[in-house]
């Protein structure tokens, strides 16, 4: 009960095999249609760039927003597929469709070692049924099935799940194999971990936090999801962003981890201003101290200071969500000091999350963790201990030791 991948010594070889790759092209467009962000396309060459020197017949399949089954030219996925060709610097033939006579046709026709972008899968109600007829219509021009899209493995979808059992030959690829091995460190981390959590939303890390606090010694939370924290512990926070039916949940959380001794570090001061723009003025105010209009958009520099001391005496680093409101000036301070901290941090570091790693690029640098991880929710939910469906499907159980 192991993945295996694409590039291991003695699997058959791939020359002229029609390989099906899923990979994840869910990028964002700007309001004319192009690829503002293409750092999904980048983290999946290897893979492709791989298979096309196998002289593999290359099918690339992606979905692209939420089309809700219907076939809707603004989820066309020939914008991505024409950025894919410049970052390649070969043809990119793309088909408007991922099944079907005309695409089944133009398949046995291929030449090895060519590539073709299959249409968005989402135009078809059964990829996110997981259908199994939908799944054995794409088999039909597979004879090896690829999943190169982590960030999409904890759905249930067919060319995700179903498609896996119906192809002779399945394999991990490049980039699915190193967000793997790098949330595995993470989630299985035998040193001193250190979890810091941001974002706007509790909701979305209770099991992220309830799991990795069997593992972590210092859980950090900042963001507005730290209201929440606060609020619970009895403190008050003016108007800032709280969710009310998961304060019992917040309780518990600290409660658990009093039992356990786990450090749940809060902010101690707050960057504040009476309205959420950009423009507000701005005061610092301690915790406890806020005024009935205060709302915190950013944490303070005492805070900023214990929270950087907390990750310089770490082992391992795990950074989701940021500190406050990252795109504006006024409030970005928090989010940059978690980045330079990171920075001078000497051990193994992960950062996840859509808005950790556009802060990371806003702050420009790159390098100040070990990987940047793009499994978005999927990143969240296997630190979780979900099992997540498009791992299963390619034998992955690390509790059978096939990490």
């Amino acid at each position: 009960m192991a993945i295996n991948w694409i590039d291991d010594s003695g699997i058959e070889p791939l020359a002229k095999k029609r390989v099906l790759c899923r990979v994840d092209f869910n990028v964002p467009l700007t309001s004319d249609g192009e690829v503002s962000d293409d750092s999904r396309i980048k983290a999946a060459l290897p893979t492709i760039e791989y298979l096309l020197e196998q002289n593999a017949r290359v099918l690339i399949a992606s979905h692209l927003g939420r089309p809700e089954g219907k076939k809707d030219p603004q989820f066309s996925l020939d914008v991505v597929a024409a950025r894919l060709q410049s970052l390649l610097n070969r043809d990119v033939v793309f088909a408007d469709d991922c099944v079907g006579s005309g695409i089944n046709r133009y398949v046995d026709t291929m030449a090895a070692g060519s590539l073709v972008m299959l249409g968005n899968l989402r135009f078809n109600k059964g990829e996110e049924a997981n259908d199994l007829v939908f799944a054995k219509k794409l088999a039909r021009n597979a004879d090896v099935f690829v999943n190169e899209a982590f960030s999409a493995c904890h759905r249930a979808h067919a060319s995700v799940s179903a498609l896996a059992s119906q192809v002779p030959l399945k394999f991990g690829g490049l980039s699915l194999r190193d967000e793997l091995h790098a949330l595995e460190k993470i989630r299985y981390s035998e040193g001193k971990l250190t979890v810091v959590l941001g974002g706007a939303k509790v909701s979305d890390k209770l099991g992220v936090i309830t799991n990795l606090m069997k593992r972590a010694q210092t859980i950090i939370i900042g963001g507005a999801m730290a209201y929440t924290f606060l609020k619970a512990r009895g403190e008050s926070v003016g108007r800032s962003k709280i969710e009310e039916s998961r304060l019992a949940s917040a309780r518990q959380i600290l409660q658990n981890a009093k039992t356990r001794g786990v450090d749940i570090v809060l902010p101690v001061d707050h960057v504040v201003a009476t309205a959420f723009n950009q423009d507000a003025p701005s005061r610092l105010v301690h915790s406890g101290e806020f005024g009935d209009d205060d709302i915190g958009l950013d944490i303070g520099p005492r805070t900023r200071e214990l929270f950087a001391a907390k990750i310089g005496v770490s082992g391992t680093l795990f950074w989701n969500g940021p500190m406050g409101v990252f795109e504006w000036p006024a409030f970005s301070a928090g989010t940059a000091a978690i980045i330079e901290a990171a920075r001078k941090f000497g051990g193994y570091s992960v950062a996840g999350g859509g808005d950790s790693l556009a802060a990371i690029a806003q702050h420009g640098d790159q390098d100040a963790f070990s990987y940047l991880s793009m499994g978005g929710g999927a990143g969240l939910e296997f630190l979780e201990g979900e099992k997540m469906p498009g791992l299963v499907a390619l034998g992955y159980d690390r509790r059978l030791g096939s990490a």
